[in-house]
C-alpha cells in the first residue's frame, strides 16, 4: 500500500498549503479505506463465485460489455501509469545514490540510470505469478518504512530554514491555483493499492467458513496503519522545515550523506516490488489476450518476448518524459482518482443499491462527489507541470547530418541525452 509518491507528499503540501494540505489528506486517508473496504468486501458477495480482478466486478454490476469498458482501460492506465513512474523514480534514487556516495566523480545522467533499473526488471518480469515475487513485496514493504522513517527523521534532524515561509511560491493566482490542482493529484496517486486488491485476495484460500475476507482485512487494517505511520510524518514534517522542496524529498534532504544515500536505495529496493506489483495483472492481461483472442500458443517464448517488450516499453517513456512532479499529477487524474476514489462506490451502489439517504447512500455519494472533483481538477494542473518541464527536454529526437559522402553521422536524443554521438554509418 505504501508507494514510493510518499515522497512527493512535502511537494503537494508546499502547494496545498497547512490547511487544505492536512484536511486533503486526512480525507484522502479515509475516503481510500472505505473504497478498499468495500472492494474486499465484494470480492464474494456472490456465494460460489471469486471476483478476482477488478473488471470482473465492474461486468458483475453493469454487464459484460459495459463493464469491461468502465473498469479496463482505467485500470491499465493505473498499472501502466505506475510502473512509468516507478521507473522514472527508481532511476532518480539511484543517481541520487551515486552522486552522494561518490561526489568526485563525473556526472552521469538520470536516463542512463533508468536504464541500470530497467535491467533489474528484464530479469524479475519473469517470475509467473504474484506468490513467486512474495519475497520481493515483503522486502519491498519493509524498505518503504525505511525510507519513510528516514525521509521525515532527516527532514526533523535538519530542523526549520532560517528563512521559512508556508506562503504559496507561485508568484501569480493562476499559477498557485494549477499548483494546487497538480498536488491534487500528487495525493491521489499515493494510494494507489486499489488497483491490484482483487488480484491480491485471489491469492488467498477461501471456504464458507472462513472466506478470504477474514485475513484481508486484517491485512488491510495493518496496512493502513502502516500508511498513516509513513504519510503523515512524511507530509507534515518535510514541508514543515520548509517549502522549498523537490518534488522527492530524499533530493531536498543532503545531509547525513549515507543516511540520505541509504534511503535511496531503499526507495530502490522498494520501487523494485511496486513495479511488479503493478505490472503481473498487465502481464495477465496481455498474454489472456494473446492466447485467447488472437490464438499464440501459451509458451515460454510467448511470456518472456511479452514481459521484454513491456519492461522496454516503460522504460523508453519514463526515459522520454523524466518530470517525475507532473507525471504523478497527470495519471492522478485520469484513473487513480476514479479507481481509488469513487468507482467502488459506483459499484456498490448498483449491486447493493442502499435506501435513498441512508448512511451508505449518503457516504457513498460523498465519496463520489470528492472523487469526481479530483478526477477533474488536478489533470488539469499534471498537463501543465508536464508541459512547463517538456520545454527543457528533448524527446525522443533524432538528428541526422551528412559531413562527408561515405558516412552518415547521426545524433539519438532520449530526454536530456544524447547515447550516441556522430557514430559514422557506411552508405
Amino acid at each position: 500500500m505504501v508507494g514510493a509518491s510518499v515522497l512527493s507528499l512535502p511537494y503537494a503540501m508546499s502547494h496545498l498549503g497547512w490547511g487544505p494540505g492536512v484536511t486533503i489528506l486526512i480525507l484522502s486517508w479515509v475516503i481510500t479505506f472505505y473504497t478498499l473496504w468495500q472492494m474486499v468486501e465484494m470480492h464474494e458477495m456472490v456465494p460460489g463465485k471469486r471476483f478476482d480482478r477488478y473488471h470482473e466486478l465492474g461486468q458483475y454490476a453493469f454487464g459484460d460489455k459495459l463493464g469491461l469498458w468502465i473498469v479496463l482501460p482505467q485500470q491499465l492506465i493505473v498499472e501502466v501509469g505506475g510502473d512509468i513512474v516507478y521507473m522514472v523514480t527508481g532511476g532518480k534514487s539511484l543517481k541520487k545514490f551515486h552522486d552522494s556516495v561518490c561526489l568526485d566523480c563525473k556526472e552521469i545522467k538520470t536516463s542512463y540510470f533508468i536504464m541500470i533499473f530497467a535491467s533489474v526488471h528484464f530479469v524479475v518480469s519473469h517470475l509467473p505469478n504474484f506468490n513467486s515475487i512474495s519475497i520481493v513485496s515483503m522486502a519491498a514493504a519493509v524498505m518503504s518504512l525505511s525510507y519513510s522513517t528516514i525521509a521525515w527523521a532527516a527532514s526533523a534532524g535538519k530542523g526549520v530554514k532560517p528563512d521559512v515561509h508556508y506562503s504559496y511560491t507561485a508568484k501569480t493566482t493562476s499559477e498557485a491555483t494549477f499548483n494546487f490542482f497538480n498536488a491534487l493529484g500528487d495525493v491521489a496517486f499515493v494510494y494507489a493499492g486499489h488497483n491490484v486488491v482483487l488480484e491480491i485476495q485471489a491469492t488467498i484460500p477461501s471456504t464458507p467458513e472462513k472466506p478470504s475476507k477474514g485475513p484481508m482485512l486484517k491485512g488491510v487494517f495493518v496496512a493502513y496503519i502502516v500508511v498513516a505511520i509513513c504519510y503523515f510524518p512524511v507530509a507534515l514534517i518535510g514541508y514543515w522545515i520548509g517549502n522549498s522542496i523537490d518534488d522527492n524529498i530524499l533530493i531536498t534532504l543532503e545531509k547525513p550523506a549515507w543516511l540520505i544515500a541509504m534511503a535511496n536505495m531503499f526507495v530502490v529496493a522498494h520501487v523494485i516490488g511496486s513495479y511488479q506489483i503493478f505490472a503481473m495483472p498487465v502481464f495477465d492481461m496481455l498474454e489472456t489476450l494473446l492466447v485467447k483472442k488472437l490464438n499464440f500458443k501459451p509458451s515460454f517464448v510467448l511470456r518472456f518476448v511479452t514481459r521484454t517488450l513491456y519492461v522496454a516499453f516503460t522504460m523508453i517513456v519514463a526515459i522520454a518524459i523524466p518530470f517525475f512532479g507532473g507525471l504523478l499529477g497527470f495519471f492522478g487524474r485520469f484513473a487513480f482518482a476514479p479507481t481509488t476514489f469513487f468507482l467502488s462506490c459506483i459499484i456498490w451502489l448498483a449491486i447493493y443499491k442502499p435506501k435513498k439517504l441512508s448512511l451508505s447512500w449518503i457516504t457513498n455519494w460523498i465519496c463520489i462527489v470528492l472523487g469526481v472533483m479530483v478526477m477533474v481538477l488536478s489533470p488539469i494542473g499534471g498537463l501543465r507541470s508536464i508541459i512547463l518541464s517538456a520545454e527543457n527536454y528533448q524527446v525522443l529526437l533524432v538528428n541526422y547530418k551528412v559531413d562527408h559522402p561515405k558516412s552518415c553521422p547521426f545524433q539519438i536524443y532520449f530526454g536530456d541525452d544524447a547515447y550516441f554521438k556522430w557514430m559514422p554509418l557506411k552508405i
